[in-house]
């Protein structure tokens, strides 16, 4: 077998058109098709279910799935968690010390309150040294919506404060795609695991993997109730392959998600983001962004699996993430 990740063709039985058809199902990685379904593998496919049964063991037997850990393991694992800092107190503190790694952070709110002026400063942040909150890594950006700005990064850069930073410095080390399809989307979570390993070695290796917007092409291509279980379901594959990837490289995964009005909410507040359990239960985090009086925002963790809920303010200025 090949060094390093192996490839679909590497599994016996998979010849090209075979793995062309299962790129196109969504089926990137070896790993993805050892936890899938016989049936399944053989609808997209077109191969039978004996070969599809044939396939799935043999991707099994090569890919890191189906074995236990003690929880020990899991202790000494966690002890490689790192934290991103929002270099804004009150955000850090809502989420225990700032973004974790080895963890999806998502963030969902209303056009305006604050989504894509998080990820930009997080992409300049985690160039920082770490004891200046940063990660000293790189970070690489898919953008669905045509949002990312580079004079944004500029202005974020000169706001920090801290004397002799080169804003074109932190421009290259932030590796952006355009994604125009959610299979283009899908394809890029691909590319970005080689970018990740040829930067593994250097001096910043990538340490943030941004997604703005997750749900965007989804949500346009699949439009009406008869395509939302084939949507959920690509949208759940595209979501665990970005675990896998920030698993691998100890970073953060940082997620956008738009929001949508449920008109049977008569108390409170309407809006809940799109993408429904799936995306609910795949992000580690959940963070609610909305617009409060003059000018503050509001970040509200809903969903954590050790910290408490809570709000924290945060104004966004020219400079970028500011505190109240």
């Amino acid at each position: 077998m090949a060094e390093g990740p192996l490839e679909i063709e590497d599994l016996p039985g998979v010849g090209p058109s075979t793995a062309d058809k299962l790129r196109e199902a969504g089926y990137l990685s070896v790993e993805s098709i050892a936890t899938a379904s016989p049936a399944e593998l053989s609808e997209v496919s077109e191969i039978s279910e004996s070969v599809a049964k044939k396939i799935i063991k043999a991707a099994r037997e090569v890919a890191d799935v189906g074995g236990f850990k003690t929880g020990k393991d899991i202790f000494e694992q966690r002890k490689d968690v790192r934290k991103l800092s929002f270099r804004v107190p009150e955000l850090d503190a809502l989420l225990g010390g700032g973004m974790e790694s080895q963890a999806i952070t998502e963030m969902y709110g209303e056009f305006g309150s604050g989504k894509s002026q998080i990820v930009h400063q997080m992409a300049v942040n985690v160039q920082l040294p770490v004891d200046e909150g940063g990660l000293d890594g790189s970070a690489i950006y898919i953008d669905t919506e045509n949002t990312f700005r580079p004079e944004r990064i500029e202005q974020m850069v000169n706001g920090l404060g801290i004397d002799d930073l080169d804003p074109q410095d932190f421009l290259n080390n932030i590796h952006i795609a355009r994604a125009h399809t959610s299979d283009h989307q899908m394809l890029l979570i691909d590319n970005s695991r080689e970018l990740a390993n040829e930067l593994k070695t250097s001096d910043k290796p990538v340490k943030l993997f941004i997604i703005d917007s997750l749900t965007a092409h989804f949500r346009a291509e699949y439009a009406g109730r008869g395509t939302l279980a084939a949507r959920q379901q690509k949208l759940n594959r595209h979501m665990h392959e970005l675990f896998k990837l920030i698993d691998e490289h100890n970073a953060i995964g940082l997620v956008t998600n738009q929001v949508m009005s449920n008109p049977a909410v008569f108390f409170g507040d309407p809006t809940k983001p799109i993408g429904g359990n799936i995306v609910g239960h795949t992000a580690t985090f959940r963070l609610y962004l909305r617009k409060s009086k003059a000018g503050k925002r509001i970040a509200r963790l809903v969903d954590s699996p050790n910290l408490p809920e809570g709000e924290a303010p945060f104004i966004v200025e020219e400079g970028g993430l500011k505190p109240c």
